[in-house]
């Protein structure tokens, strides 16, 4: 492996970030941002509720959130490409059941498939391998891979159009050929640590570590923390908060997004744009705030961007045909927002556990916020469901941002941090 670094002057790390770019853009749109373009068409062949076909979503979170500390066990001992590999055949075989549901029994165990082959392929395993890689640079490194959840946003029109031409069920089966011919390959890029490789983690030389300037020695020491330790750190129970928070509030909104527009009187080809311009906004805040929280204080960046979440569904529970207006400032600040927090939670985790068992804590982490991933998309069908309108579910995700706000803030830093200015 050393021979390309030397030839090609990019480091290892950065293959394996853009192998996770492309991972999490194509099962971002089409497991995740994709969903909503499926709600309604499903709804008119099958006559479900809304509640019962947003059960499916939340099965998937369910599964995703019992998984996760799993999966950050599996991934810190066997490393990242067994299982992304095997996770994306799981995916596969759950998008094909999916495509043939008929009965509600038979489509929960499809969206149960999915999210088993997700779990395994898709964000601990990434985080956790970007941790390896990296540890200066790994905000914008983790900005850079998740980014493709952002624009697989873009996937959301496409996936419209499959359905209007073809049907939802033909899509479901589109979407499961690609994965197996663009996304499979790509397992086989990934790597563990570098260190089994010839590498050091950001491509640093071995000189850099045998004789480092005191500069360089206080931003490469870094704690290394057990998961017993973590667990009983308020650190870890802030993170999970706010993760918690962070993914009740998106999963809600991401599902149910063209539905509410729509009952809203914002045309199904409007509603469809809002639904890509969001994930797409949000590349800014994984970019942006990523590198902006290697260089400054991580804290105050991810305290803003919970802030930033709670004013965009504040503005998204008023959004009406009459005040069409409020979809841009929602889009912003829900885009950005959602989008870095994603970033800095991850870098804050690494900042305060290190690398050794960040698998494992991240991985109890992500199992705690699944759990609002499973009761958002349920909670707001529910509501339209009983009160024939989603804005009192929005009025209180947007209020419910002030755990968030609070958790964030009140993290302590940590000395010897990785980042230059601490």
């Amino acid at each position: 492996m050393i021979w390309k670094e030397n030839r090609f002057k990019i480091f290892y790390g950065w293959w394996i970030v853009g192998a996770s770019f492309l991972t999490s853009l194509y099962v971002g749109g089409a497991v995740f941002y994709g969903f909503t373009a499926f709600f309604e068409p499903i709804q008119n062949e099958m006559g479900w509720s809304y509640t019962q076909i947003s059960l499916g979503a939340s099965l998937r979170g369910l599964e995703l959130g019992l998984l996760s500390p799993l999966v950050g066990i599996l991934v810190d001992r066997w490393g990242p490409r067994r299982l992304i590999f095997s996770g994306v055949l799981i995916t596969i075989v759950g998008l094909l059941f999916l495509g043939s549901a008929r009965s509600l029994l038979m489509f929960y165990g499809a969206f149960a498939l999915i999210a088993i082959g997700v779990s395994a392929c898709t964000v601990i395993v990434l985080l956790t391998t970007i941790a390896n890689w990296f540890q200066r640079k790994m905000g914008l490194a983790i900005g850079i891979a998740i980014c493709g959840y952002g624009f697989s946003g873009l996937m959301v029109p496409a996936i419209v159009r499959l359905i209007a031409f073809y049907d939802w069920r033909t899509a479901v089966n589109i979407l499961a050929l690609g994965m197996l011919i663009l996304i499979l390959p790509l397992s086989l890029l990934f790597r563990h640590r570098p260190e089994q490789y010839g590498y050091l983690t950001d491509g640093r030389k071995q000189s850099e570590v045998a004789y480092p300037s005191q500069e360089g020695l206080q931003q490469t020491v870094e704690v290394e923390m057990k998961v017993k330790q973590a667990l009983k750190s308020g650190v870890f129970w802030r993170l999970a908060l706010s993760r918690w928070y962070h993914m009740i509030a998106t999963a809600a909104i991401i599902t149910h997004v063209m539905p509410y527009l729509s009952t809203s009187g914002i045309s199904r080809s409007l509603a469809s744009l809002v639904a890509t311009a969001v994930p797409l906004m949000s590349v800014f805040g994984r970019l942006g705030f990523g590198w902006l929280g290697d260089r400054s204080n991580k804290r105050l960046v991810a305290t803003a961007s919970f802030v930033m979440i709670g004013s965009g569904v504040l503005c998204f529970a008023y959004t009406s045909a009459a005040s069409i207006w409020l979809l841009f400032p929602f889009i912003i600040l829900m885009g950005i927002g959602y989008g870095s927090s994603n970033a800095l939670l991850p870098s804050l985790g690494r900042e305060h556990f290190g690398r050794t068992k960040f698998g494992s804590i991240y991985g109890v982490i992500e199992g705690i916020g699944t759990v609002g991933n499973m009761m958002g998309p349920v909670i707001a069908g529910w509501a339209y469901d009983n009160w024939g309108s989603y804005q009192k579910i929005w009025l209180l995700l947007a209020g419910l941002a002030i755990v968030a706000v609070i958790s964030t803030f009140t993290i302590t830093p940590v000395r010897n941090s990785t980042g230059p200015n601490g």
